[in-house]
């Protein structure tokens, strides 16, 4: 991501003005030489008038004191049971990162407070375990965080809980940024880790639907790298309690998390609730997406050139599959009523968003268009990716005769000697809902 690109970033200010992200770092990444960088991130967000919660960790750090003074903690993520010694040392380790962070953060020009926002009491008792000083969220101090977000001043959570009596327990970093994220509402959740995002299977998630995730730490736990478990279980609750995305990124690459934020592609991995993936009917001011999308495809000769008046003509044809309101892919149907036959036209999905169904979805949106408008048959030219309808869409070959006739004129006179391939449309049964009633369907499932 090129950060002088303002006309990148400028598409997203609108929407995340006065909005509040809660930012959650592992201790690991406060001591890192990046996390510099990170607080300079984070004071761009602030000057776009983003607002930012900081919720950082300590684990790190309690096992490197825990080495100093040679003791052995009975718990370093604060999930465990955490007895009076691990206790001081999360004490010591966390008042020393807030203090970090907060001298970060007025190295930049920012505002911060350490709060007390966290309202906790104790785990107790788990299957004859006593847990001790290990703290569950019983509810967030939304008023203070309110006030101090509305006089620009940055929140520091540190992993630590208090109740009525003025005790204090320990409680999973992970945790809290979710309680916080849900009690405030927060449009993003986004987890700084040592990770690049969620492993499965030795392979990085890029994006998934939460109830993926959820079925994957139901049945298939061990898919996941051990060390992502809690950030994973951790953004499934989160998107449940109501925050619409939750990111995890590395924390040691360089503008990481305004790559993340401020780009369709980002870095590490989402994870995202229902709503969040869509189809719609393009309108003129998507034309220029449209362009940038297929430039570097029409520059193989895998797509044919379409120039921006050539779009804007028969614009109603087109479809844009969004991202967060963002265009990752887009499709056309051009439609021949008196051979009752549509071509699928202009399938294109952006590389940072390949292998994840989303051709598929949009072929069968096309198919289930047609089939809407009373068509029978489905064409489509490839000169390059036919095998990928073929296998995929379920398109055979067939010839130029099989072209509507002001079709096979222009296909004659292109020379591109693209393969045709068909498809019949079958008619729904009845009772039978089609994948795509209209041009705004959610795609998320």
């Amino acid at each position: 991501m090129k950060l002088t690109d303002l006309r990148g970033i400028l598409q997203y200010i609108p929407r995340f003005r006065e909005k509040i992200f809660i930012i959650s770092v592992d201790g690991a990444i406060v001591t890192d030489e990046n996390f510099a960088n990170i607080l300079l991130d984070v004071a761009v967000l602030r000057s776009l008038n983003v607002r930012v919660v900081l919720v950082h960790g300590a684990a790190e750090q309690i096992r490197a004191l825990a080495q100093q003074q040679c003791v052995t903690p009975s718990d370093l993520e604060g999930s465990g049971v955490t007895d009076s010694e691990t206790l001081k040392l999360a004490l010591t380790a966390a008042n020393r990162l807030t203090h970090e962070i907060l001298e970060g953060l007025s190295a930049n020009d920012l505002r911060a407070a350490c709060t007390n926002a966290i309202i906790a009491h104790p785990v107790g008792i788990i299957q004859g375990v006593d847990h001790l000083f290990t703290g569950k969220v019983e509810r967030v101090d939304v008023e203070l965080l309110q006030t101090l977000l509305t006089q620009g001043i940055v929140p520091v959570v540190p992993p630590l809980g208090f109740d009525g009596d003025g005790k204090t327990y320990r409680v999973n970093s992970d945790a809290v940024a979710v309680a916080a994220a849900e009690a405030l509402k927060a449009t993003k959740l986004i987890y700084i880790t040592t990770q690049d995002g969620l492993i499965r299977q030795g392979k990085l998630i890029r994006q998934m639907l939460v109830g993926d995730l959820m079925e994957i730490l139901a049945q298939r736990k061990s898919d996941l790298a051990p060390e992502g478990l809690s950030k994973a279980t951790h953004a499934a609750a989160a998107c449940l309690g109501g925050v619409q995305r939750v990111h995890i990124i590395n924390g040691r690459v360089d503008e990481g998390l305004l790559a993340e934020v401020f780009s369709n592609e980002g870095i590490g991995t989402l994870i995202y609730a229902n709503e969040y993936q869509q189809v719609r009917r393009a309108m003129k001011k998507d034309v220029r997406s449209i362009l940038m999308l297929i430039k570097s495809s029409v520059a193989t000769d895998e797509l044919v050139k379409r120039t921006g008046p050539m779009i804007e003509k028969q614009i109603n044809d087109y479809y844009i599959f969004e991202i967060d309101k963002n265009p990752v892919a887009c499709v056309a149907l051009h439609v021949y009523p008196e051979q009752r036959k549509g071509e699928l036209a202009c399938l294109y999905v952006a590389p940072s968003h390949e292998n994840q169904g989303i051709g598929r979805k949009l072929i069968s949106f096309v198919e289930d268009k047609a089939r809407e408008s009373g068509l029978s048959e489905l064409i489509t030219l490839s000169t390059q990716t036919f095998t990928y309808f073929q296998s995929k869409g379920g398109f055979g070959e067939g010839t130029s005769e099989d072209l509507p006739s002001a079709r096979r004129e222009k296909y004659e006179q292109s020379g591109r000697n693209s393969k045709v391939l068909v498809k019949k449309l079958a008619k729904p049964a009845n009772g039978e809902g089609s994948l795509a009633r209209s041009a705004n369907l959610s795609l998320a499932g």
